[in-house]
């Protein structure tokens, strides 16, 4: 296809692919939508290329299929192909102009702890985004097939990002990028969604952060974030993992806390440990009610069913409608997701922080 840089067509052509087959879950269709989109938007593709895109595709199909490969199928994939090229023009209507799709370099990859992986990816060029947003992953390993990650970094200046990666159950993607992808390999980025994680959402005010697993990444980039503007604002994360060993990203905790200790607090807990000290147990979200204060912004991120029940207890419990920030969880339409910046919130008076009895553990 003249019109798709040759470095991007098989990206183009796999993910349309896995969109008209329909073999991904709600999430990934949303990642490849979002790939599509922003690929059609940037380089200018029309309507009218419906046909050329179509041929080119059903000649790729019929070529890999080899004895496979069944004449009557051709209008199939046509009409398969001209039904997701109307979606990706859609999509490419939502999500606007903005930072293109680019490949990225592999430059380390490692297991701190066992299903956990840190992969640092060097981009071609540096990927505009915003600290709590995620980005659509993919690799050529398995081309056309994307799943979001977050960056736990703000931009830097080298333009590297790390990502944290957990080896999913029946997983496709993440069991590669945990135990294969090695360092010199390429990754594909799509373009940075905004999931609900804004500092600037909170206007002012002090932030209360609840991260599970690895929804750790979008947090420790706000913090990032904050650390390079503290405006006076403080901060409480608190990092909920099943056990001591699987707090992967301890390391790098300590130095975030060592370096900004007048006005960061971060706070392990633990839900399955005996073996810890009794204060350092408890269910994440109990922990994080603990350390709630009035005037607060309280950011949530880590697994759905973790996404809903805070939807459900932190209210319940006291915290304030619209200081809830909930990570999306891309199980939704295409616009569960919020691809402009929110509207900030009214900064919040200051409050002098103040001591509370911490309740039992749940």
């Amino acid at each position: 296809m003249r019109f798709l840089p040759h470095r991007y067509a098989a990206m183009f052509f796999t993910t349309l692919g896995q969109v008209i087959a329909g073999r991904d879950d709600p999430a990934g269709r949303r990642a490849a939508l979002a790939v599509l989109g922003r690929m059609y938007q940037r380089f200018g593709l029309q309507p009218y290329h419906e046909t050329a895109i179509s041929a080119a595709l059903v000649d790729t199909v019929c070529r890999f299929a080899g004895t496979a490969w069944d004449p009557s199928l051709m209008g199939h994939w046509e009409r398969g192909c001209r039904r997701a090229l109307r979606v990706v023009e859609r999509a490419a209507g939502v999500i606007g102009d903005g930072p293109q799709v680019l490949v990225g370099e592999v430059e380390a990859r490692t297991e701190p702890v066992a299903g956990v992986a840190v992969v640092t990816v060097r981009p071609v060029r540096r990927l505009r985004f915003r600290p709590g947003q995620a980005v659509p992953v993919g690799t050529p390993r398995l081309p056309g097939v994307w799943r979001w990650y977050s960056p736990a970094n703000a931009p830097r200046p080298d333009g590297r990002l790390e990502f944290h990666v957990r080896a999913v159950a029946r997983g496709v993607v993440s069991p590669l990028l945990v135990s294969e992808v090695t360092p010199g390999e390429t990754l594909w980025l799509g373009p940075p969604a905004d999931v609900g994680l804004s500092v600037a959402a909170s206007g002012g005010a002090d932030l209360l952060l609840a991260a599970g697993g690895t929804g750790l990444a979008p947090l420790r980039a706000m913090v990032e974030e904050v650390a390079a503007a503290p405006g006076g604002r403080r901060v409480m994360l608190v990092v909920g993992a099943r056990t001591l060993f699987d707090l992967y990203d301890a390391v790098a905790l300590d130095k975030l806390q060592d370096a900004h200790r007048g006005w960061l607090t971060v706070v392990p807990t633990f839900s399955d440990d005996p073996a810890v000290d009794p204060a350092a147990q408890g269910d994440l979200l109990t922990v994080a009610r603990y350390h709630h204060r009035p005037g607060q912004a309280v950011y949530v991120c880590g697994p759905p069913a973790l996404i809903e029940a805070a939807r459900v207890r932190l209210p319940a419990t006291g915290v304030a409608a619209g200081d809830l920030h909930l990570a999306v969880t891309f199980q939704r339409a295409l616009d569960s997701a919020r691809w402009g910046q929110p509207p900030p919130r009214q900064p919040a008076p200051q409050r002098d922080q103040c001591a509370g009895d911490r309740p039992a553990e749940a």
